[in-house]
């Protein structure tokens, strides 16, 4: 089995405390590892606040995994062995974070993304969901000017919680095909959907992103 290090946090001291979170990485992390081939060697986990979550510098345990792997894959081909996470936002949210870590040539992998990702891919994925949240601010501010033009009142506290019911609701009508696939990358499921031409929520075909806020409407979501 090939070493590797693994790397779990969680963005809240509670969420830390009470193991919020942190047991669902580790679930996640020990499938994916028995699956592939992969022993963790040691696990590190982070709890901190948004503040500086970007900055490797308040990210002690990151950095201690990173050394750690360096130590490991000391003498192989790679260099260093890779640090297994379970979602890339448990890494980082932000793709400059991302990127800088990529040049540090420790192997990075995505549990949700498959092993088959190169890891210098990862800021590709990154800039991907962050173009993604940064439309749908874009869309949400048109669509409050439109409204305004039109004199309705804005600043329903419901809007929120309507968004998320409907997308809850498109994932139900789903939950019969994707199911079965749950275990597989989101990549994979990616394709498959595409090979069965199934349209993706706004149309065209779908991308890895969309599975995975896919999935995580279903968590949400009441069978």
């Amino acid at each position: 089995m090939r070493a590797a290090v693994s790397y779990i946090r969680v963005s809240k001291p509670k969420q830390g405390r009470s193991g919020l979170g942190l047991e669902a990485q580790q679930t996640a992390i020990r499938l994916f590892c028995a699956h592939h081939g992969y022993k963790i060697e040691a696990e590190y986990r982070e709890v901190e606040t948004g503040k500086g979550a970007d900055a490797l510098e308040r990210r002690p345990e990151l950095a201690s995994a990173m050394k750690h792997a360096r130590k490991l894959g000391k003498g192989g081909k790679a260099g260093s062995a890779p640090i297994i996470i379970a979602k890339l936002d448990r890494l980082s949210r932000d793709v400059h974070f991302i990127s800088g870590l990529m040049v540090q040539r420790i192997p990075f992998i995505v549990t949700e993304l498959g092993p088959d990702v190169d890891p210098f891919m990862l800021h590709i994925h990154a800039a991907v969901a962050e173009k993604e949240r940064e439309r749908i601010a874009q869309r949400t501010r048109e669509a409050l000017a439109a409204a305004k033009a039109r004199g309705q009142q804005l600043g329903d506290p419901n809007i929120g919680q309507l968004r998320q019911a409907e997308a809850i609701e498109r994932a139900n009508g789903l939950r019969s095909i994707i199911e079965p696939l749950r275990k597989m990358p989101a990549t994979r499921i990616s394709a498959i959907l595409n090979e069965r031409k199934i349209a993706a929520p706004r149309g065209g075909r779908w991308q890895t992103t969309q599975v995975i806020r896919l999935i995580a409407h279903l968590d949400l979501a009441t069978p």
